[in-house]
């Protein structure tokens, strides 16, 4: 739709040069702009006008004509004078009006409005009034799933591209971009919103990628949503999702919002407060400057649960050789790992330690 202060700069253009009073209104005859306070007794054989079958009438001193847009009727313009210059005036006006509808398309095409969607600058009854325009159903559910990749061998074409020529035949789903690093989807999960079935769909387009040469490819998404208006939400779900996998999650292709555990926890913690818990916890060390022997033994042993038996198995030494270096861990930290919550407590202190890294780095 023009802006008003567009269609009021045109009609009072339209105005200096014909001498004639325009008035734009809809079709249940509410006035949007006019070039002057004359056309109240117009407004009521506008309805009648709208509904019938004909692109221009005229009502006592006025000329009426219907402004299209894509054969939908967008606008009725009312031109006061019956006389054949007023006509030629009234039918120009509709042709200048109809050519802006087809200038400012971009503003209601459905990548912009999917942009302005997932970044949450569209009012509520905008949402819905452009939805209707754009034929998209507003209460199907959707999820949005955030794509991260790199260039990889293939110059020619990028994630965009190969993601827009993979869903381009689909009728529901949408592909955009609100940046320069990721690609968004918006998928309609109508036929199975199930976290199985949207992985599978993840699986499908992080195969198609990698096939056409796109490496790294990580994928994230938020909860389903049922409305169009929500739509925001999954996706700052699934930012969230992206970012807590990289720091927690590096060796899953896939991630979902919901499935980010005591990570989305951490994530949203200030940093004063990490590096406070960890001075608590570690005094003067911190988890990371452990050598690689002890990191290696204490990850092996939160792997397998806690079982000595399997860490050792799995680590290739005497049972007796990891007690002597769990032993020599709770001597150096005060907690034991065998201890159900010194592990709780050591284990969140490792996941602090990578977030304030990935933060500060």
């Amino acid at each position: 739709m023009i802006s008003n202060q567009v269609l009021q700069n045109t009609i009072d253009g339209i105005r200096e040069i014909s001498h004639s009073d325009i008035a734009v209104c809809d079709a249940q005859g509410r006035e949007v702009v006019s070039t002057a306070p004359v056309f109240q007794d117009a407004a009521a054989a506008i309805p009648g006008f709208a509904a019938s079958p004909a692109d221009s009438q005229t009502a006592g001193p006025f000329q009426f004509f219907k402004v299209f847009d894509e054969k939908v009727l967008e606008y009725i313009l009312v031109v006061r004078g019956d006389s054949d210059s007023t006509l030629l005036v009234g039918r120009m006006a509709a042709f200048q009006i109809r050519g802006l509808l087809g200038a400012f398309k971009e503003h209601y095409d459905k990548d912009s409005f999917m942009k302005n969607l997932l970044l949450d600058n569209l009012l509520l009854i905008d949402i819905y009034e452009r939805a209707k325009k754009l034929h998209i159903q507003a209460n199907s559910p959707r999820v949005v799933m955030l794509i991260e990749s790199s260039h990889g061998r293939n110059r020619d074409k990028d994630a965009l591209v190969i993601m827009q020529e993979y869903i381009g035949a689909s009728l529901t789903d949408f592909v955009t971009a609100v940046d320069e690093n990721d690609v968004v989807v918006v998928k309609d999960v109508s036929d199975g919103g199930r976290n199985i079935d949207i992985n599978r769909a993840a699986q499908s387009m992080a195969a198609v990628l990698e096939e056409a040469g796109i490496e790294d490819v990580r994928i994230a998404y938020g909860t389903v949503v049922g409305e169009l208006k929500e739509i925001s939400h999954s996706y700052k779900e699934a930012r969230m999702a992206l970012d807590v996998s990289r720091i927690f999650f590096e060796e899953k292709q896939i991630i979902a919002y919901d499935q980010l555990g005591i990570g989305r926890l951490i994530y949203q913690l200030p940093l004063p407060l990490c590096k406070m818990f960890i001075r608590e916890i570690f005094k003067d060390r911190s988890p990371d400057e452990f050598d690689e022997e002890t990191l290696t033994t204490i990850n092996k042993f939160f792997e397998n649960n806690l079982n000595v038996s399997e860490t050792s198995r799995q680590l290739f030494i005497h049972r007796n050789t990891l007690v002597y270096r769990l032993d020599k861990l709770q001597k150096s930290t005060g907690l034991d790992l065998r201890v159900f919550e010194d592990a709780i407590t050591f284990k969140i202190a490792l996941m602090v330690v990578k977030y304030m890294n990935y933060v500060e780095n």
